[in-house]
Order: C-alpha cells, then structure tokens, then sequence
C-alpha cells in the first residue's frame, strides 16, 4: 500500500482537543512494499503518525492519501473496506484476558471473514493450523490454547504480531513491538515482521526506540523530533552525529552509537 501525507498534522489520540498537535506539517512518502523504521524521542509524534496511516485518527492540518485516496473523504462502508487492508499493532495488544490465544490470533482474520464464520468461530475456531503457524514464527506454539491472562507481557507482545501475520493487511503499522522483549527475542520479532512483509509484499512501518535494531533490521530510517521530519534517509547515511542530534535530550540514547560507523542493513539473499 502506497503513502503520502502532505503538510500533515495530528495529535495524539489521548491528548485533548485544545492540545498542540504533536505531528506539524509532516510531508512523507512510503511507497508500496518499502519496509521504514521510525525513530526520535519520547513524544517526538511516532505514535500519532502510525495512528494517522492507520485511518484511525484524521489530519488536523494537511491530508493522507492510501493507494491514492483520502479515507476522509471515502463514504463510510469504503473506509470500513480500506482499514480492513491495513493492520495496526499497539504497543500494549487489546486482548481480552479470559480468551484463548488461538481465538487472540485468528481475530486477525476478522475484517476478511463474514459475520457467521466470526461467531462460529467464538465456539470452535476456524484456521487452528494458520494460527498454529503464525505463533510458530515467533517461537509461540506451544501457547496455542494457553488464557491470555496466563501470558507475560513480552508473550501478549508476540500474540498480537502474530495476529498481524493473519491478517494479511497491505500494510503492517506496528507500534514499539519490542519494549517487554528481551534482546534475543526482539531480533527474532523483527527478523519475522520483515520477512513476512517481504514474502506477502505488503508496506511495513515501525516505530522503534531500540536504535541499533532498527538500523540492523530496516532499510530506511525516518526520524522525527518535536513532531516534525528530523531526516529520512536509507539507513547507510545515518551517522552518528545525526543520532546525537535527534536524542540531543536524551544523552542515554544519543550515545548508543557514538563510536564507529553505523551498520547498514543486511543484504537479503536468496536460495533456489
């Protein structure tokens, strides 16, 4: 799925309505299978920018287009069919806590299956194998018919990726996957994310505070400050000077990759 937003703004979903918009005049591109990290500092408007490519939250300023089309401006039953090709993953999955992660995870489906197979499937769920499969990608399977309730954060983190996975969307919009995971697992998450995005050739946009996994695992790197367009560039001109500019307020951060130079991302190869 392509993206463009012109002089978009936005703000927060939580913040109130007189707030300062936390995304100001924000021109962007992402082109239809391109896979972009988004990087910058606690409220730089990451979060607001996935909800604005997710039709979740309308421009307070400016526009987005999908594929050529502002969903604002789409009668109501085709904005339903445009946010049924995208999938948005929050930080902290919505899953009930008394449901079975099988039930967790087909919900992906949801947007692409009629009425009677989602109520069907609250008693004897439809696609155990796919399921199956998606929570394998993430080391998982072993949790198929585990309570949610049962599960530690970095797990429900996983569920929900893997949920995205059944969803088929065109585009993945996934919101900080790797804050409760360790850093085995979260090269593994990103390791999935990127592949499966790969093979069903769908838009992936991330954002992430882990800076070096983000330059490890993704191409393009989008920074954003104070809610406005730091750089966006193809992760080999990302230096670490720019990276201290970006976290000038957070010395932590900024110093990640003070010495040497930045890695580029790994060269995908591929065996017949």
């Amino acid at each position: 799925m392509n993206i463009e937003l012109r002089s978009a703004s936005g703000r927060h979903p939580a913040a109130p309505a007189a707030a300062p918009p936390a995304l100001r005049a924000l021109d962007l591109h992402v082109a239809a299978g391109e896979q972009a990290a988004v990087i910058g500092p606690s409220g730089a408007g990451k979060t607001t920018l996935l909800h604005l490519m997710a039709c979740a939250l309308a421009p307070a300023a400016g526009s987005i287009e999908l594929d050529g089309r502002n969903p604002w401006r789409l009668p109501r039953r085709e904005l339903q069919r445009l946010r049924g090709r995208l999938f948005l993953a929050p930080q902290v999955p919505p899953l009930p806590p008394r449901q079975r992660v099988v039930t967790a995870v087909l919900a992906g489906r949801l947007p692409r299956i009629g009425l009677w197979q989602a109520l069907r499937s609250l008693f004897y769920p439809i696609g155990i194998a796919q399921a199956d499969a998606a929570l394998a990608r993430f080391d998982m399977a072993d949790k198929l018919f585990a309570r949610v309730d049962r599960l530690s954060g970095g797990e429900r983190q996983r569920v929900g990726l893997a949920r995205g996975l059944l969803s088929e969307a065109q585009l993945l919009l996934v919101d900080e996957p790797l804050s409760a995971l360790d850093p085995a697992r979260s090269g593994q998450a990103l390791d999935t994310l990127t592949q499966w995005a790969r093979e069903s050739g769908a838009t992936l946009v991330a954002t992430l505070h882990d800076v070096p996994l983000a330059l490890q695992h993704f191409p393009r790197i989008i920074g954003l400050r104070d809610g406005s367009l730091a750089f966006d560039l193809p992760t080999a001109q990302v230096t670490p000077a720019l990276l201290r500019e970006l976290y000038a307020q957070e010395p932590a951060q900024a110093g990640v990759l003070d010495e040497g130079p930045v890695a580029a991302a790994p060269v995908v190869m591929h065996c017949r």
